[in-house]
């Protein structure tokens, strides 16, 4: 079974060449997900030179590894929204998240993009008679009433097992969003907007406009920060938690569901929807949310995610698993504009799960925001607002976790003592000599050694057994075994690790 998102299965033919020299431009963009590369498109529509810096490949990050559903709602619910923001500031929510959405369709007809988009209903739905699901339910079909929102409440759902209510909100989207990041990048590269693959960022001077790379600078009058979390340190970090959440996939013997996004409001908190692919369809379950770094057996939210899933469908083969990582707010609505501090940088973070849409949403409010014009939603999301009252307790709560996890990490000792622990798969923090390493052994026996210390703010990072990654509980950054920054705010990799006596040959476990 493959640890990859559905939406990459299969490599495109499309390519865009690494940064190959300095440069100069009006805008440099970090990123190249949904939010970095819609932001260029408008930007060079604009007239402005761009240029757009992609660590890896555009769009196999976080943007890949979505569920590719598009909603004007939210995951924490637009009546909790309310709850904490009022009316009018909710129907903001909503209005921006519906433009945000209509911009996605506006460009898949202007540049052709093939990329599955179909008009579908939103689906929030419970399994039981619970009085508490049951007010939920009605408290959020109300909320969506009262945005302007297109909603009725059911008794049935088009899904092959019993439900007792659903809310349904009529005329959201799904869509493939690999497809669509990729082919609008390669719609908009032009002389005016360049494109650069596996071009990771080592230095973003915001005094200056400067961004680094290893080998080259690119001068810009004015620099977006579109990497899902502010890279390097930044004070909005102590505002974001940072979870990971699981995702599987199977082929279905018939269509047993149809179009659309189903949600469901019980304990279990799972997302589910019907993917087409190559005229088969699949099944896509999303869920068993926790705190990056923070959970001992990853594996298991595959397995649970895996049971649940066989036991509503007739499923084939569970093809795909995969998880991705999303920040949540701690006043529970993004952060999008400039930085605090600094004239040139320009932030979009804090999107929770729902990164597609307010991914796009950033586009439109950055590039108005770069060309010197305001927006009517400047004030809600901007990163410079203060919030106590609306994010204390959510504040305290995350950096009390956080302090918890830097003191109790470094006050115990290594989870193995000797490196014969470590079986082949596995990773483990080790103390030699007084010395923590972080040690890998490969499926081929062979040991290789990190500094286990984050290069963020020098949290001692934890083995994730699902992604077999190095991942920090602090801020969510995250390494691969060799050390390489895969995500998150660090921006230097983990420290390579030489292990005394072994002449680089590991034993073999037992």
């Amino acid at each position: 079974m493959t640890r990859r998102s559905i939406w990459n299965r299969a490599s495109d033919e499309l390519t865009f060449a690494p940064l190959a020299d300095d440069l100069e431009v009006d805008v440099a963009i970090v990123g190249g997900g949904i939010t970095g590369i819609t932001t260029a498109a408008l930007l060079a529509r604009a007239g402005r030179r761009v240029a757009v810096l992609e660590a890896v490949r555009v769009g196999y990050g976080s943007s890949g590894y979505s569920t590719g559903n598009l909603y004007a709602t939210v995951d924490t619910y637009l009546h909790h929204v309310a709850d904490k923001w009022g009316w009018d500031r909710t129907r903001q929510v909503v209005q921006s998240r519906r433009m945000a959405i209509d911009l996605i369709e506006q460009n898949i007809f202007d540049y052709h993009i093939r990329c599955q988009f179909l008009r579908q209903p939103w689906v929030l739905y419970s399994t039981d008679s619970s009085a508490h699901e049951d007010d939920m339910i009605e408290r959020e079909y109300q909320a969506c009433l009262k945005c302007g929102l297109d909603a009725r409440v059911s008794n049935e759902a088009p899904l092959p097992y019993s439900i007792n209510k659903a809310l349904v909100v009529a005329h959201q989207a799904q869509f493939h969003p690999l497809h669509y990041v990729r082919q609008l990048a390669a719609a908009i590269r032009s002389e005016r907007c360049h494109i650069y693959e596996g071009t990771p960022v080592v230095e973003i001077d915001q005094n200056h406009a400067l961004v680094r790379t290893a080998q080259h600078t690119v001068h810009a009058q004015h620099v977006v920060m579109a990497t899902h979390t502010p890279k390097g340190f930044n004070t909005l970090q102590t505002e974001l938690a940072p979870y990971r959440e699981y995702a599987v996939a199977a082929a279905l013997a018939e269509k047993q569901l149809s179009g659309g996004i189903f949600w469901s409001a019980g304990a279990e908190r799972t997302s589910t929807r019907l993917v087409e692919i190559d005229g088969r369809p699949h099944v896509l379950l999303i869920g068993e949310r926790h705190k990056s770094g923070q959970r001992e057996d990853t594996d298991a939210a595959w397995r649970k995610l895996e049971q649940l899933l066989r036991a509503r469908f007739d499923a084939q083969a569970v093809e795909y698993r995969w998880s991705a990582q999303h920040y949540r707010p701690a006043d529970g609505l993004p952060y999008i504009g400039p930085s605090i501090g600094s004239g040139h940088l320009y932030l979009a973070t804090g999107f929770a799960t729902d990164g597609l849409t307010y991914g796009t949403l950033a586009a439109i409010l950055l590039s108005e925001q770069i060309a010197g014009r305001s927006t009517e939603y400047d004030e809600l999301y901007s990163p410079r607002r203060f919030t106590p009252v609306k994010s204390v307790g959510k504040f305290l709560k995350e950096n009390l976790n956080v302090a918890g996890y830097y003191v109790k990490d470094y006050i115990k000792g290594g989870e193995a003592k000797a490196l014969a622990e470590v079986r082949c798969g596995e990773g483990r923090v080790i103390e030699i000599d007084g010395d923590k390493l972080a040690v890998y052994r490969d499926d081929a026996g062979d040991l290789h050694a990190v500094s286990p210390v984050c290069t963020h703010l020098k949290c001692i990072v934890h083995w994730n057994r699902a992604e077999r990654s190095w991942d920090c509980p602090c801020h969510g950054s995250r390494f691969s075994h060799e050390g390489d920054v895969l995500e998150g705010p660090a921006l230097a990799p983990l420290e390579r690790r030489t292990i005394a006596g072994l002449d680089g040959a590991a034993p073999k476990a037992g």
